[in-house]
């Protein structure tokens, strides 16, 4: 409870201050019923919600995260939002299609968004709004749906990046732009200030600023190389999880060694690598593996956390900007990570696999008019979620083909009473460290089908790897540092788990009808009869 409400609790009761609110924002709904809302949608990719500062964990009081802060504390935090496919490119593809990578097409780093798919932009375009696109999109194909856009090549440079604008002749697959000195987080925020000072005052506007930060090499600006001099930052409890043996995981995962590599080779040829880490050289030469890990993991957090606090900065100068232009009350914003990242939990670092820490996208909205401030929801929502619950804010329908749902309602703490109780999760792409798999996941309890088969997929190795289960009470084993499938106390609850996986495929669509190496591995696991019909 933040410290209004301590203040209204001594006056009236806590009933009568809810319905304070209700009437003040009704009223301010009635004043706009005319004036639909502006949107500026915030996304940065991998910045997971271990170093937001609200979420809690043991990075969560070393983070410069004030005006993440500021906008929990004005609008509302999601506690439990998840993307669909936790990889940049097919998590930003539902993100604007509203469906699932089997309906958008985008289910690894290789493929393309098809121009033909409707987004949130080609609706918003479509019924008055001024549309925006600044920085990062990843999706290939020329952005559809934006009056304006000026974004980057593939990821991106931190430094003195590269910016295709709408008005240039699209390059396709080829590195050509316009360069512009400075540092990217900086430079997207100033052009998507910029692109909104010039937008006509009744004329509503959906500005997409998308930050590069906080992904790999998780560089930083000049003013931040010494924000962390001389902290020894605390580990998380299963940082020394050193492989399956010890907890019955099925996979070995991508572990922090990986990124300690990549600095050592860096260090040699920095020309070699396709990024350019900071503050090399680094070297593990002589030391003891545990020690070795320990400093990987220090400068791994270090850098990562200069980086967040680019972005935390730059919200600060966003959110400053809406102020000084008088719109901050009919602005809806949305700060938003495309997925979360492993920063030494289980001995990982990257992202990819449903586990929490990867899957979980931290989320904060903020639009005065209509949601209370200083609100946490812990409703199921997903980011095949988020292009109805805009469309809805802005008063039109959805985009065609889109799956998700508005959760607009549960914002304003009404949340439905047919809201969902489970969510569903395919990661696609195949690597013997990090199988490809389907997920399940209640309130309470996470099953995971380790399938470990290409398929069709692009970006995946020809490894295929033996199909295999987990399962974790997320109550009891919040961490997932127990692999619970086989343990006899489960075996309903993992039955009615399995049921549910298979429901969800059927409800989304996602039945791989033409791959029958697929449903040969459920039926081998007693998923699926001869007839392709779930068990």
């Amino acid at each position: 409870m933040n410290s209004s409400l301590y203040i209204l609790a001594g006056l009236v009761p806590l009933a009568s201050a809810s319905e304070a609110f209700a009437e003040e924002a009704g009223n301010r709904r009635d004043d706009q019923a005319d004036k639909r809302p502006n949107i500026l949608f915030i996304l940065s990719d991998d910045h997971t919600s271990q170093t937001w500062g609200i979420y809690g964990g043991v990075l969560a009081d070393y983070a410069v995260s004030d005006n993440i802060g500021r906008l929990a504390d004005e609008g509302v935090t999601l506690d439990n939002c998840f993307c669909t496919n936790s990889i940049s490119a097919p998590s930003r593809a539902s993100i604007l299609t509203g469906r699932y990578s089997h309906g958008n097409g985008v289910y690894t780093l290789d493929d393309t968004l098809c121009t033909s798919i409707p987004t949130i932009a080609t609706v918003l375009q479509k019924n008055g709004y001024n549309t925006a696109l600044i920085g990062k999109w990843h999706l290939k194909s020329q952005p559809q749906g934006f009056d304006y856009y000026s974004i980057f090549y593939d990821q991106g440079e931190y430094r003195d990046p590269t910016f295709i604008n709408s008005t240039d002749l699209w390059p396709g697959d080829r590195n050509f732009g316009e360069r512009v000195r400075g540092f990217s987080t900086d430079l997207v925020t100033e052009k998507a200030i910029n692109w909104m000072k010039g937008q006509p005052e009744d004329e509503p506007f959906l500005m997409c600023c998308h930050f590069k930060a906080t992904h790999e090499p998780y560089d930083f600006p000049e003013r931040m190389r010494h924000l962390y001099d001389g902290v020894v930052f605390p580990e998380p409890e299963n940082f020394m999880d050193w492989g399956p043996e010890a907890n019955g995981r099925t996979f070995e995962g991508q572990k922090i060694e990986e990124i300690a590599r990549r600095w050592t080779e860096a260090s040699k040829d920095p020309d070699r690598w396709w990024c350019r880490y900071p503050e090399l050289p680094f070297s593990t030469e002589g030391m003891s593996p545990l020690a070795a890990r320990k400093a990987a993991y220090q400068k791994l957090v270090r850098d990562y956390l200069r980086c967040a606090a680019t972005i935390d900065d730059n919200i600060g100068k966003l959110l400053d900007a809406l102020d000084d232009m008088g719109i901050a009350d009919n602005t809806i914003v949305i700060y938003v990570a495309d997925q979360g990242y492993f920063l030494g939990e289980h001995g990982f670092f990257d992202k990819r696999m449903y586990y929490e820490e990867a899957a979980r996208m931290p989320f904060v909205i903020r639009y005065p008019g209509e949601i209370p401030a200083g609100r946490r929801v812990g409703d199921l929502i997903l980011n095949v979620d988020f292009a109805a619950t805009l469309a809805d804010y802005a008063g039109v329908g959805a985009p065609d083909g889109s799956q998700g749902r508005s959760f607009r309602a549960n914002l304003r703490g009404d949340t439905p009473a047919d809201w969902r109780k489970s969510i569903y999760y395919r990661y696609w792409t195949q690597h013997k460290e990090r199988p490809a798999h389907i997920g399940v996941r209640t309130d309470r309890y996470k099953l995971i089908f380790l399938y470990g088969n290409r398929l069709d997929m692009t970006g995946s190795e020809d490894y295929v790897s033996e199909p295999s289960w987990e399962f974790y009470d997320l109550q009891a084993d919040p961490h997932e540092d127990h692999n619970a499938y086989n343990d006899p106390e489960y075996q309903y609850v993992i039955g009615k788990m399995k049921k549910e996986m298979m429901r969800l495929r059927s409800e989304t669509g996602d039945t791989d009808a033409s791959r029958t190496e697929m449903h040969r591995i459920l039926q081998s696991q007693g998923l699926e009869n001869p007839s392709g019909r779930r068990m």
